[in-house]
């Protein structure tokens, strides 16, 4: 969904900062052989995570849905030396494809990969996170903040994305087979009312919220 005019897309990409030379080889590869392509961040919202990133200056971050990494990467680059970044993903198939591109970057050695269920890989962390990245299924979004806030440190953000779903949030009647849509709604509505955490929704590509722990 497209809240700019195609021109002017162009122009405030154009306006800010270049996407990385890695980040452009795993761009063109993730097009040329991985199924879904448009699952991947991309440039402007790869650099708006980057941005808010080195703003925090997180000393450990959880991505929930690594796909081919592009985002774990761009979340990477704000990361402390002595940080560490904990992606999970459920898709097996990717996981030497993500590495190899972790391993090209110079995050390679404080990325660490998980593959499963990330409402049972996330207890067993034994971490505290100071920036968390939502963007795997969509019916879980609700579980996922449940399971992450009390793990969060004071003041962290988490970033939720796809929190427009192509504007399908606005609709008051589903289809039986969608259950991302009220799930979505069921999570933005969630976000607005906890007293944990204090909101701001963005129409950054499909929507990008930001939820900073009280």
């Amino acid at each position: 969904m497209n809240f700019l005019s195609e021109e002017l897309d162009n122009y405030v990409v154009g306006h800010s900062q270049d996407e990385p030379e890695l980040l452009q080889q795993l761009n063109r590869e993730t097009y040329q052989k991985i199924l879904q392509p448009r699952m991947l961040s991309g440039h402007y919202q790869g650099r708006v995570l980057s941005m808010i990133s080195k703003l925090i200056n997180p000393k450990n971050i959880l991505e929930i849905g690594t796909y081919t990494g592009y985002s774990a990467l761009c979340l990477a680059e704000g990361m402390q030396l002595s940080g560490e970044l904990h992606t999970i993903d459920i898709n097996e198939e990717l996981f030497d494809f993500q590495r190899k591109y972790f391993d090209k970057s110079g995050y390679g050695e404080q990325i660490f990969q998980h593959l499963g269920n990330a409402l049972d890989i996330i207890p067993k962390l034994n971490k505290t996170f100071d920036l968390v990245f939502i963007d795997a299924d969509k019916e879980n979004y609700v579980n996922y903040f449940n399971v992450i806030i009390d793990i969060m440190t004071p003041g962290a953000i988490i970033l939720s994305d796809n929190v427009l779903w192509s504007g399908k949030v606005l609709n008051t009647e589903f289809k039986k087979e969608d259950i991302s849509t009220p799930a979505l709604i069921e999570y933005n509505k969630l976000l607005k009312e906890d007293k944990r955490v204090e909101t701001v929704m963005l129409p950054i590509r499909d929507g990008l919220t930001i939820s900073r722990k009280l």
